[in-house]
Order: structure tokens, then C-alpha cells, then sequence
């Protein structure tokens, strides 16, 4: 059996060697002479899975270490009979952290006042679950848009898109991108966002309209931007009005990509029958970088931002952007994964 798979996925070398021939490369270079005589491919996001490139293979199983499926044709591969694995809820506690603890090195940078803030939630799953429950923790009123859930749960407990924007003084997006979604923060989202309101996009580019964001930006009280449209080709003008601007890393933390990597060798696993796998976990090879508790009751906002900023100090991540904007893959293919925190 032969594997093809993105070389940046870590924890991932010497895992299927005993079981299969693996062939690594860079995930924005596999192409169809590579899958001529694969039976599985396991990518991130930068490998775009559609007829183009399987068409004619043998490749049966696509499995992707990310929570997002985007970059596959997913319907196509359904009528082709290839089964597709990702790992849903891999990055979201690396995504929460990153959430916060860009909000809250903004609001001190810019002296902005949290408390009885209103934090409000744009898609609730997985990574959205995480930020409200850590949202509730730090002492935030929190507003929950989904209509999804809504409809399948009952409305209790959500609200519709115009009220969240019109009440809201943080408003993050963590939806996944579809025919729903695309362009959704455009012209009307931004015009009925609240004054002042600090926004924030860690889930996909295409969800946000980069012209409207851009008119938009002198009424909103600070921009944090880690996707963006057509990466890895970054707008000037979205990075300049950014407050916090990143290469899409949020849910880059040691704990989110040993998850990653292992939902999708577990799903070739399966697939194949390599029983030896099926419970495959990437060992942890440095201590220091294990989960640490936050826990913010008694502290300001200042101590809990600086609580944060000393487990990640995201401006350093801003910093190493802004000075080398073309580097994108290379700052996110050579990233030192960080430690995440937890509140309970």
C-alpha cells in the first residue's frame, strides 16, 4: 500500500512505515502522478482534493489533520466512493486560546475596557463551544448565533445574526465555510456591527468580504485577523488595519496538531485495518509544552491579560508577520507549536 501525505503534518514520519510505502510532500505540490498508485492521501488545507487531482487514482481514503473540509470536493468524492476523514475539534482549544488571548493583549494595547462586555458568538461548534464556555468564565454576558443549532435545538439560548451585531462589543466568527457562509461579514454585516465593536476572524478568510471589512474598519474598536482571502497571498490593506494580524496559527498548539495527527492516522487506520493503529496517540516529547490551568477568579483584566500574554504572547506572532507578509507558509510550516491553557 502506498500513502501520500503533506510533509508539514507533525508527529506524522514513521508512524505508517511499517505498514505502507509513505510518500511526503510539501501538501501545495501533490499532484496526480503522485496518486497513479496510492490508495490513501493525507493532507492539511493547502491541498486542494477534487477531480482534477484523483481522478483515475486509487486513492479510496482522504484524510485531513484539519476541522475544516473546504479544500475537498465533497460530493464529488461521495460519487467516487472515496471515504474522507477530518479531524473535527482537533485545533479548538488552540483556537479558544488564541481568542482570548489576542482580545485581551488588544484591549491592553488599546486600553479597552472588558468588563461588561457583551462577547458574542458567531457558529457554536466545536471551537465556538470552547471560547463561550471560557466567555462565561471570564465574566462575559454571551450571545450564541446559530442557526443550524437553533433550529435543530429549539431557539433558547441563541439569537438571530442583526441582534448579536447590534448588541454586541466582541464579535468572533467561527463557522465553517460553505454556500452559507461565503462573504456572510460583508457590506450589511458590518453596517449593523455595533460602534466600537472589537471583531475578530480565526475561522476561514471567505467568510469576511476584505472591501467591506475595509470600509468598515474607522467604526470598529479593534480588528484581530488570522485568515484571510486568497492565502497564502495576504491584502496589504486588511493587514494594515489589523490590530493583531496572524498566518493563520490560532489553532496551532502542541495539544490541537498531536489531536490532528492522530484523527487521521486513526481514520487510516480503521479504513485499512491496520489494528495497530487504531488507538495511535503522538507521544509528548517535551513536558513544557503540557496544558497549564488559567484561572482568572480575583484577577483584573490586566492580570489576566498578562497571564495569557506570558503562556502566548501573540504579538510576537504579529510582529514576525508584518515584517515578512510573503513568508506565510514558511512561518506557518516552521510554527513552534504552543502550550494551551484551560479555565474551569
Amino acid at each position: 500500500m502506498k500513502i501520500v501525505a503533506d510533509s508539514v503534518i507533525p508527529f506524522l514520519k514513521g508512524v505508517f512505515e511499517p505498514y505502507a510505502d509513505v510518500v511526503y510532500k510539501d501538501g501545495k505540490d501533490i499532484s496526480a502522478d503522485d496518486l497513479v498508485d496510492a490508495s490513501a492521501l493525507i493532507v492539511r488545507t493547502r491541498t486542494r482534493c477534487d477531480a482534477s487531482l484523483l481522478e483515475g487514482s486509487p486513492v479510496e481514503m482522504i484524510a485531513t489533520a484539519t476541522i475544516g473540509t473546504d479544500h475537498i470536493d465533497l460530493p464529488w468524492c461521495r460519487s467516487k466512493g472515496i471515504e474522507v476523514a477530518n479531524a473535527a475539534g482537533c485545533n479548538a482549544g488552540g483556537v479558544m486560546n488564541y481568542v482570548l488571548s489576542s482580545l485581551y493583549a488588544v484591549a491592553s494595547r488599546r486600553s479597552i475596557r472588558l468588563d461588561k462586555s457583551v462577547f458574542g458568538i458567531i457558529g457554536v461548534g466545536n471551537v465556538g463551544s470552547k471560547v463561550e464556555y471560557a466567555a462565561r468564565k471570564l465574566g462575559f454576558e454571551v450571545l450564541l448565533c446559530d442557526p443550524p443549532r437553533a433550529l435543530k435545538e429549539g431557539p433558547e439560548g441563541f439569537c438571530c445574526l442583526d441582534y448579536l451585531l447590534d448588541n454586541a462589543d466582541i464579535v468572533t466568527i467561527h463557522t465553517p465555510l460553505d454556500k452559507t457562509t461565503f462573504g456572510m461579514a460583508g457590506e450589511d454585516f458590518f453596517h449593523k456591527i455595533k460602534h466600537g465593536a472589537i471583531f475578530i476572524n480565526a475561522a476561514r478568510g471567505e467568510i469576511v468580504s476584505e472591501p467591506a471589512l475595509i470600509h468598515a474598519a474607522p467604526k470598529l474598536g479593534a480588528v484581530i485577523i488570522d485568515t484571510w482571502c486568497n492565502e497564502p497571498k495576504v491584502n496589504p490593506a486588511v493587514m494594515e488595519l489589523a490590530d493583531i494580524a496572524t498566518p493563520h496559527i490560532a489553532g496551532y498548539s502542541y495539544q490541537g496538531k498531536q489531536k490532528g495527527t492522530a484523527m487521521a492516522v486513526q481514520a487510516v487506520a480503521r479504513h485499512f485495518g491496520i489494528d495497530q493503529l487504531y488507538d495511535f496517540s503522538p507521544e509528548s516529547e517535551n513536558p513544557e509544552l503540557s496544558p497549564i490551568k488559567l484561572d482568572p477568579s480575583g484577577k483584573s483584566q490586566g492580570e489576566i491579560a498578562a497571564l495569557m500574554q506570558y503562556n502566548y504572547p501573540v504579538f510576537t506572532d504579529d510582529f514576525m508577520f508584518r515584517i515578512e507578509p510573503e513568508a506565510f507558509e514558511r512561518l506557518r510550516g516552521e510554527y513552534s507549536y504552543r502550550r494551551e491553557f484551560y479555565i474551569e
